[in-house]
């Protein structure tokens, strides 16, 4: 019988975002589960936000907004 692994398609290897040694497959786009727990955590706190200017001029209430 053929591991998941033999039979899951083949993707390239690429830089990892963390720390950019080469991805592997257990853990891609990843080098190591230790960057992909650092990735998840980055995104856990808060560290991947988008930042957003609110507009004050917009009312809280979205029925009193003009369409």
């Amino acid at each position: 019988m053929s591991s998941d692994a033999e039979s899951a398609p083949k993707r390239p290897p690429r830089p990892c975002p963390i720390c950019g040694k080469m991805s592997v497959f257990k853990s891609y786009p990843f080098c190591s589960p230790r960057c992909r727990a650092v990735d998840l955590n980055r995104w856990l706190t808060g560290a991947y936000a988008i930042p957003v200017v609110e507009d004050d001029d917009m009312p809280d209430d979205p029925s009193e907004r003009e369409r």
